[in-house]
């Protein structure tokens, strides 16, 4: 029985991950895709707009 002991905490830990990768790939996109792209495309349009100052 010493067996099952030594591969129920891989078995469980590689469920967990299976999940979590899955529910990653289930929120990909959708009805909040447009407006997380238009929060990162403004954060950019930003960030370039902003003078940088000269590093001396």
């Amino acid at each position: 029985m010493d067996y099952v002991s030594a591969l129920l905490p891989p078995f469980v830990m590689a469920a967990f991950f299976i999940g979590v990768i899955r529910v990653i790939i289930k929120t990909q996109g959708g009805a909040n895709k447009a407006k997380e792209d238009a929060a990162v495309d403004a954060a950019l349009a930003q960030a370039q707009a902003t003078p940088r100052r000269d590093e001396a």
